[in-house]
C-alpha cells in the first residue's frame, strides 16, 4: 500500500512505539539495552528515516523487537512497517547488525553466571585430582627405599634351614595317656595346669614369650610343631622341669637337657631304679636212654 493510501489520522509505526516507550517512562537508551539495537536505529525507526537503516526485513526485525519491549502487539507493528516501508528504496551497500534476539528467548542472567560457577568448579576439581594423583607415585617412591632397606634383614631369615621354617608353628601337647602337667611362662604367670586325659591337647599360646614344662610322666606326652614331631623331652618315669616350649628348642638334633628331679634319698632311688630283670637259664638238654641190650635165647641140651 502507498502511504497516500493510510488514513491521515493513522499513527505510524514509529509514533505508536514512541508514545508507548514514553507511556512506560522508558527512553531510547533503556529500550537499545534491552533490545541490544544500536540507538540510531530505534531513532531512524520512530521518526520513519528509511534510509538510514538496514534492509526491510532486519529493519522489522527491530520493530518487532522494539514493539515487545513496550508491550505492543509484534506481528501487528511488523505488518503495519511493511506497508509503510512499501516502495521505499535502500542502499545496496549498507549491511548492518542482523536482528537482534528476542529478550524473552535469551537466556536469564542467574543461569549464565550459574552454568560459568560450574565450569570453573569442575576445572579446580579436576587440578586438584591431577595432581594428587601425580603425588602417590612420589609416595610409593618414598616407601620403596624403606621395603629395600627391611629386605636385607629379612635375608637371614630365607636362608635359614628347613627347621628353623618349621619353628613357626604352633606347640600342640597331646597326651597318649592320663598325665599331669604344668605349661608356664619363664618367670611369669601359669599358663595351664592340670590333668589331660588320653586324646585331649593343650596349645601353647604364640603370645607367651619363654613358655616351659613340668610333668612327672613325659612319656604320655607327644609335642608336635606344626606337622612336626617333637623329640621326647625326659627320660620316661622321671621328672622334668624347665623344659622350653620354643619351637627353635624342641626341633634341635636332640632333646634338650631337662632339668632331673633327684630322688630324696639312696633308698628312694633305688627303688626308682629299673630293676633287672633276673636270668632264667634253659633247661639241659637230656640224653635218650640207651635201647636195653636183647639176651640171648635160652640154650636147650640136647645130648644126655
Amino acid at each position: 500500500m502507498d502511504e497516500d493510501l493510510l488514513e491521515p489520522d493513522v499513527p505510524t509505526v514509529g509514533e505508536r512505539l514512541r508514545a508507548a516507550r514514553e507511556e512506560k517512562g522508558l527512553s531510547l537508551d533503556d529500550i537499545a539495552a534491552q533490545t541490544r539495537i544500536p540507538r540510531r536505529h530505534l531513532e531512524s525507526i520512530e521518526t520513519a528515516e528509511w534510509d538510514a537503516l538496514p534492509a526491510p526485513t532486519y529493519t522489522t526485525g527491530f520493530a518487532k523487537s522494539y514493539a515487545s519491549a513496550v508491550g505492543l502487539d509484534r506481528t501487528e507493528i511488523g505488518d503495519q512497517l511493511r506497508a509503510e516501508m512499501g516502495g521505499q528504496r535502500f542502499a545496496a551497500n549498507q549491511t548492518e547488525v542482523f536482528e537482534a534476539a528476542d529478550p524473552a528467548r535469551t537466556m536469564p542472567k542467574w543461569l549464565v553466571l550459574g552454568a560459568i560457577g560450574a565450569v570453573i568448579v569442575l576445572i579446580a576439581l579436576m587440578s586438584w585430582l591431577n595432581s594428587r594423583s601425580l603425588e602417590q607415585p612420589d609416595a610409593a617412591s618414598t616407601n620403596a627405599p624403606a621395603t629395600e632397606a627391611a629386605a636385607p634383614a629379612q635375608t637371614p631369615q630365607a636362608a635359614a634351614p628347613a627347621p628353623a621354617q618349621s619353628a613357626q608353628g604352633t606347640v600342640v601337647l597331646t597326651a597318649i595317656d592320663a598325665v599331669w602337667l604344668q605349661v608356664s611362662n619363664k618367670g611369669g604367670g601359669t599358663l595351664f595346669s592340670g590333668m589331660l586325659q588320653p586324646g585331649q591337647t593343650f596349645a601353647v599360646p604364640p603370645s607367651a614369650a619363654a613358655p616351659v614344662l613340668k610333668t612327672g610322666k613325659p612319656e604320655a606326652l607327644r609335642i608336635t610343631v606344626g606337622n612336626s614331631i617333637a623329640p621326647a623331652v625326659g627320660p620316661p618315669a622321671t621328672t622334668v622341669s624347665n623344659v622350653s616350649l620354643l619351637p627353635a628348642d624342641l626341633l634341635k638334633a636332640g632333646p634338650p637337657a631337662p632339668a632331673v628331679v633327684a630322688p630324696a634319698n639312696a633308698a628312694t632311688a633305688q627303688a626308682a631304679a629299673p630293676k633287672p630283670r633276673p636270668r632264667v637259664r634253659p633247661p639241659a638238654a637230656t640224653a635218650p636212654a640207651p635201647p636195653p641190650e636183647a639176651s640171648p635165647p635160652p640154650t636147650t641140651n640136647t645130648g644126655e
